[in-house]
Order: structure tokens, then C-alpha cells, then sequence
């Protein structure tokens, strides 16, 4: 297949993910955050426009079974503010859902919340707010929309009966942590929340170190020193992922929600990891 192409081709030892599909109506995203896993695709933060799109989907479609579960975007943010003139990846929601399949749509955009009339069947919604502070989405999402209207987006979406999920990833030790439960009270009206910690690699390292600035060193030494690689990507030591994650699991337990985390090897208590369950 051209562009529907089968999520997680890498087949991650911690990937808890049912069975689905990918598909990235751009090339590369517009949004900028450094630490971004995706950057092994040239050029990354040159969002480019796929030539015909709509014929490759077409054509995809023609080997999946009705039914078949398409997250939109896993490698670029699928409503990049061009979006609202082009409507590339609108046009290709209809085409999916007329052909009977299940959208899950993983976004940072508010703008997904003009789609909401073609989203109201077989498809949920997952947005990552990462922080309430615009301060750290300027200096980490510098072109992604600030927390507000993510939330906004998030109870719009819920408001009129579409599935959303609040995607708390990624969790960067000493910086966002000590915002998990002040988030997610925020989002309590949500049906699931999928978290996880930062997942380091070198070059989205080196895009930090900037931004972390005195706290650069103690990540060098957490990630890349005590911490543990696995595939192309440094993780935490697990004690304290663990750690980190526990107050996400307290949280979302104390106020009834759906829970589960995200390549991180710990037992959550979701239906789904990616809340595809809600499609």
C-alpha cells in the first residue's frame, strides 16, 4: 500500500496498540515541538503536501476490510493551520468513513473541531496538552496551538457526542510533571486518558539542551547514563517512569477514567492503549 500503511512496521516490544492502520495526509509537520520522535523523516519541519493523496487512498482501500481501524496522523500532525484552506486531510476523513472504516484522529490542532460533523460516527478523538502554561508551549510547541484551545477542542469534540482522548505525552521529567493532575482534573470530562514519559534520542536531545538549559546535564546523565535503550529510543530508568506514571494512574482513578500508557511496559486499566477501543 502507498499511504494506508500498518502502524508500528518497527513491531516495538512495549507497542500495546490493537491492530491498525497509519495514515499521514502530510509529509513532515508544521508544528515544531523539539521533542518530536518523528525527525528520522527528512526534512521534518517542512510540512509538505502529498501528491495524489486522494487516488493512493482509493487505491489502498481497495485490500482492507470494512472496519479496519486508521489513526490520522502518528507521524505529522494531521491540521496544521493550512489545513483550513486545503481541507486535504477533511477530504480524506470522508473518503475513510464512506468506505466504512474507524477513524482515530491524534492531534495538538483545535482545528480538528471543524471535521466534528463527518467525526460523529466509528471515530474518537485524541489531543495532546502537554502543559497549561503557554510558556512551555511556546519554547517546546512553539507552532502548535496553546493549551486553551486544545482543551476547548477536547469539550467542543465531547459536547456534541464524538469520543475524545486526552493525550498527556510526553511527560518531561522536572518540567510538566508536577502539572499531571492539575491537566487531567482540567480534561476530567474526557473517556480515556494515554500518557508516557519523554523518549530520548540524540538528535531531539540536542534540540532540547537549549531549552533545558542547567537541567540538560541531569537528562544526559538520566536518559543516556542510567537510563535504558530500547530500539533507536532512551527511556527513563524504569523506577522512575513508574513513579511518574503512578500519579496519572491515581488521578484518573480518583475520578473514574479510563487509563493506560504508551511503550511504557506497565499495566494500565483501558480497553485500548490508544483509546481506539472508543471508535
Amino acid at each position: 500500500m502507498r499511504v494506508i500503511r500498518e502502524f508500528d512496521p518497527w513491531k516495538s516490544p512495549l507497542c500495546t496498540c490493537r491492530m491498525k492502520y497509519s495514515l499521514n495526509p502530510y509529509t513532515g509537520c508544521y508544528h515544531g515541538c523539539l521533542y518530536c520522535y518523528s525527525t528520522y523523516i527528512p526534512d521534518f519541519y517542512n510540512l509538505r503536501i502529498k501528491k495524489d493523496l486522494e487516488r493512493k487512498i482509493l487505491k489502498d482501500l481497495e485490500r482492507l476490510q470494512k472496519g479496519s481501524l486508521i489513526s490520522i496522523s502518528n507521524s505529522s500532525d494531521p491540521y496544521p493551520p493550512i489545513e483550513k484552506e486545503l481541507t486535504i486531510t477533511r477530504r480524506a476523513i470522508d473518503i475513510l468513513l464512506n468506505s466504512g472504516m474507524r477513524i482515530l484522529i491524534v492531534t495538538k490542532s483545535n482545528i480538528v473541531t471543524r471535521d466534528s460533523d463527518l467525526l460523529s460516527s466509528n471515530s474518537a478523538v485524541s489531543i495532546s496538552v502537554t502543559s497549561l502554561r503557554d510558556s512551555f508551549q511556546k519554547k517546546f510547541e512553539p507552532r502548535a496551538p496553546n493549551p486553551e484551545k486544545r482543551i476547548s477542542a477536547l469539550k467542543q469534540l465531547n459536547d456534541v457526542g464524538i469520543p475524545v482522548i486526552l493525550r498527556l505525552d510526553p511527560i518531561l521529567p522536572f518540567i510538566n510533571e508536577n502539572e499531571i493532575e492539575r491537566i487531567i482534573d482540567r480534561c476530567s470530562f474526557v473517556d480515556h486518558v494515554v500518557s508516557s514519559t519523554l523518549k530520548l534520542r540524540y538528535d531531539s536531545f540536542n534540540r532540547l539542551k537549549r531549552i533545558l538549559a542547567e537541567k540538560s546535564e541531569i537528562y544526559r546523565d538520566l536518559y543516556f547514563t542510567k537510563g535504558e535503550k530500547i530500539q533507536s529510543s532512551f527511556y527513563l530508568p524504569r523506577k522512575i517512569r513508574e513513579r511518574i506514571l503512578l500519579r496519572v494512574k491515581a488521578k484518573c482513578e480518583e475520578l473514574g477514567l479510563s487509563y493506560a500508557f504508551c511503550r511504557e511496559g506497565f499495566k494500565f486499566s483501558g480497553e485500548s492503549c490508544d483509546g481506539s477501543h472508543l471508535t
